[in-house]
């Protein structure tokens, strides 16, 4: 992975029989960008682009999604907010220590590291931040702005990985929000990682269906969902019913310090419980408990017990028992999703990304449950992104570089006609005292309130 700071070459140079054609560079704008999430994920695609690892985990790197045109490894650059300040080589040391990375790996990958961590800007709103949430949306809008732009690249996916927060109530906008509002803004593809709000409330619904973006999400399916994903289907396509279904996750890190707060608990809980409904047909007794073990660091364990009836009524029980590490787990999906966000935003695909549910426990649009069903539908978008790849020809965003529009197909420029400061004067001052929502500029957005939350 290189993360270069010079504008790429001219579209003249680069038509040049003796000069090869270098593809544009992609923005993956991290929000949680010092989280053990991030970290590996940075620090994981510059160990498989220098061929210091093999690609696991990474179904974008299969021979399935060969013909998809999707943008290489190397041609990614990272950015992101967040909220604390310990750089990423130090939080890459961190991580080894932990087994997270493998030894030696944050040294080999320094300088990706560094280069990284110079386009990581503050979060917020910090204590004593006196910034009305139009002002905070303007500031992180304008960031991602920054960074395409300044750095030349064609486009900037933002993807959310920071801690999960409660379910949003009222009309008061979670920290979520203000950075999805402000993707928004930047005329960014978002992709939402977690179970938090995020584009996920009326308030920004009519500004998203306005935008004419592609979007992905909810909470990345990496472990005890994954599983039941896998095993529900094979319940119901025998016959066999379940009557009773409970589980346990063992985990600690930031993940099982936010998850500590019932709250936060309650809505992960919900994309793990919705697929029992939707695989099953039913909604069998038990529940998921999650208990925050500090000890166990980045680790869990996620126990199921599963009650079910066999011929002739014969009860029998199945256990299982899922031990890895989150953040390796959940690192190449997010190198995945960017990838792929990036491509469908490139052919003109705008809306909700449903064939990406095969990510995620809550997916956005209309999605199967099934695990093998989500599958065939993303093996199908992959094939459909290689058809709209073949009927532009040559990627038909090798233009300056100068906008994070796609410059191709019907998404056209997402970023034209933008002030320079991600359009920030599309909202209105009408903030209430209380930070909910006010009155929306015609033909504009809402604007939004809340503090930003910390990233894991």
């Amino acid at each position: 992975m290189t993360l270069p700071v010079t504008a790429p070459a001219s579209p003249s140079a680069s038509a040049s029989p003796s000069a090869p054609v270098v593809p544009p560079r992609v923005g993956v704008w991290l929000i949680g960008a010092r989280g053990s999430v991030a970290v590996t994920a940075v620090a994981g695609c510059a160990a498989v682009t220098a061929g210091l690892r093999p690609p696991t985990g990474l179904v974008t790197e299969s021979a399935e999604f060969a013909g998809a045109d999707l943008p290489p490894l190397s041609t990614l650059v990272f950015g992101g907010h967040d909220t604390l300040d310990c750089p990423l080589p130090k939080r890459a040391e961190a991580l080894a220590a932990a087994g997270v990375l493998p030894p030696g790996l944050p040294a080999a990958v320094d300088a990706e590291l560094v280069a990284a961590e110079r386009e990581i800007r503050p979060g917020g709103p910090a204590p004593g931040d006196t910034r009305s949430p139009r002002q905070l949306i303007a500031d992180f809008a304008a960031d991602i702005t920054d960074f395409t732009r300044r750095l030349g690249l064609r486009r900037t996916v933002v993807i959310n990985v920071a801690s999960t927060e409660p379910t949003a109530t009222g009309d008061v906008l979670p920290p979520s929000s203000l950075y999805a509002a402000a993707a928004l803004e930047a005329g960014c593809p978002y992709v939402n990682f977690t179970p938090s709000t995020g584009l996920h409330h009326p308030a920004l619904a009519e500004r998203l269906a306005a935008s004419g973006l592609p979007y992905a999400g909810r909470d990345g399916k990496t472990g005890q969902t994954l599983l039941r994903s896998v095993l529900g289907p094979m319940f119901r396509q025998r016959a066999l019913t379940v009557r009773a279904w409970s589980g346990t996750n063992l985990l600690g890190g930031g993940d099982g310090a936010a998850l500590a707060d019932p709250a936060a608990a309650a809505a992960k809980n919900a994309g793990k419980e919705r697929v029992l409904a939707d695989t099953l047909g039913t909604t069998p007794e038990g529940e998921v408990h999650i208990d925050d073990v500090p000890a166990l660091g980045d680790w869990k364990t996620a126990w199921d017990h599963i009650a079910f009836d066999g011929f002739l009524g014969t009860r029998m029980i199945l256990q299982t028992i899922w031990q890895g590490c989150d953040s390796a787990l959940a690192a190449p999906l997010v190198l995945d999703l960017a990838r792929l966000t990036s491509r469908a935003h490139e052919a003109g695909i705008s809306g909700p990304l449903s064939e990406l549910g095969f990510y995620f426990k809550d997916p956005v649009g209309d999605a199967p449950s099934s695990l093998a069903d989500q599958y065939t539908d993303l093996l199908a978008f992959a094939t459909r992104l290689g058809k709209a790849a073949g009927e532009h020809g040559e990627r038909g965003d090798q233009g300056t570089g100068e906008s994070g529009g796609s410059g191709e197909g019907e998404a056209g420029d997402r970023q034209a006609g933008h002030d320079g400061q991600g359009g920030h004067d599309k909202y209105v001052d009408r903030d209430r005292p209380d930070g909910s929502v006010g009155s929306p500029e015609p033909g504009g957005s809402r604007p939004v309130g809340d503090r930003a939350g910390e990233p894991r």
